[in-house]
């Protein structure tokens, strides 16, 4: 199962679809070669992930749209992309370098704090890499049944073209970084972008389960995915370990902050370890609809939110959840708090923002 966002971008892609049919009469351009069109609707058009870049608020979507807000999200200026690729997500390690993610395995860079951007890598150079990367390793060792597979695996993506979608992303700082996608499609790079390293053999996923998420919690760097997959990057092993799981279903992002970490997904699921993944507690919501989106705040209380536009803050010690509803079923897939201290959300029908008093802790 894939993640809510491209279940979303999916069904919102299909008017794309069409019109790109029609263009082609007339001489079809790439998405990944056509810039993201200015427009005026973008600030209400479907957005799928949003993060902070100092002061500054950066939200991603359809048709390579980037947005950006420097007065909390009262007003918002549309950033220069090469790209028209659907994108799913964006991190700032720092105030001005970025990364987003998105569709046709597109990976795109900002050094200005989201104001323009450049490509580093898309869908029709990912298959290569994999192929130039494990056939190097066959040949370094013949007896290793795992490299030609590898290597193979590679192939078929460069001969199904471009496709292949990135869900998320996350770097530790402007140098060290990862991106993940579907069918377990994970990338390493330790120089900022300007080279990637297949790391499909690095995780603990021989089903080759979508990867729908990727964020550290401050002691631990986590990837969830479908199907209750939930790995660890293990520093010993130098790869990412499976953590064991009581939820069989998809997961749809991962957060927390140094002794705990908190995983989420359909149906309302929430789990919580404060063991480094050895032992999990269930946290009832109270809900039956997907939590989609979700963050840390300024106070270090979680606040999750869902497709059908509730907003889940945490309470307490013990992250009792309370579920607060909204006027009006806006699904959300960003959001995150302004320097101001407003909580502006991002999804389906663009950016929503509240006023600080109504967002303050419960």
């Amino acid at each position: 199962m894939c993640s809510y966002k491209k279940y979303l971008q999916l069904a919102l892609g299909a008017l794309i679809v069409l019109v790109q049919g029609v263009s082609q009469a007339s001489g079809y351009i790439d998405v990944l070669d056509l810039p993201a069109r200015a427009s005026t609707l973008a600030v209400s058009s479907p957005l799928s992930g949003m993060a902070r870049a100092g002061d500054r608020l950066v939200a991603v979507g359809q048709r390579g749209h980037i947005l950006y807000s420097d007065d909390a999200g009262k007003r918002w200026q549309q950033a220069a992309v090469p790209v028209s690729a659907d994108l799913s997500a964006v991190n700032f390690p720092s105030a001005l370098q970025g990364w987003a993610v998105g569709n046709d395995g597109v990976v795109l860079h900002s050094s200005d704090a989201g104001l323009t951007w450049h490509k580093q890598l898309d869908g029709r150079q990912i298959g290569d890499l994999l192929v130039k990367h494990y056939s190097a390793l066959a040949a370094a060792e013949p007896g290793n049944e795992q490299w030609p597979l590898l290597a193979a695996e590679g192939q078929r993506l460069t001969e199904q073209g471009a496709d292949k979608p990135l869900l998320d992303v996350w770097f530790a700082n402007d140098k060290l970084g990862y991106v993940v996608g579907v069918f377990n499609l994970i990338l390493r790079t330790e120089d900022g972008g300007q080279s990637w390293t297949p790391f499909q053999d690095r995780t603990d996923n021989p089903q080759g389960f979508h990867l729908n998420a990727i964020a550290s919690t401050g002691d631990g760097l986590y990837i969830a995915g479908e199907q209750g997959l939930l790995l660890k990057w293990n520093d010993v092993e130098q790869r990412f370990a499976a953590v064991p799981t009581p939820y069989q279903g998809s997961f749809f992002g991962v957060l927390g902050k140094p002794g705990e970490v908190v995983v989420y997904g359909l149906r309302g699921n929430v789990l919580r370890s404060t063991d480094s993944g050895h032992s999990w507690t269930r946290l009832e919501t109270g809900l039956h609809v997907s939590i989609t989106a979700g963050f840390v705040d300024d106070n270090s209380n979680y606040r999750l939110f869902t497709q059908g536009g509730q907003m889940l803050p945490s309470q307490g010690t013990s992250a009792q959840l309370l579920l607060i509803p909204r006027p009006g079923p806006t699904p959300v897939t960003g959001a995150a708090r302004a320097a101001n201290g407003a909580l502006v959300a991002v999804g389906s029908r663009g950016v929503r923002t509240e006023s600080v008093d109504k967002t303050s802790n419960p």
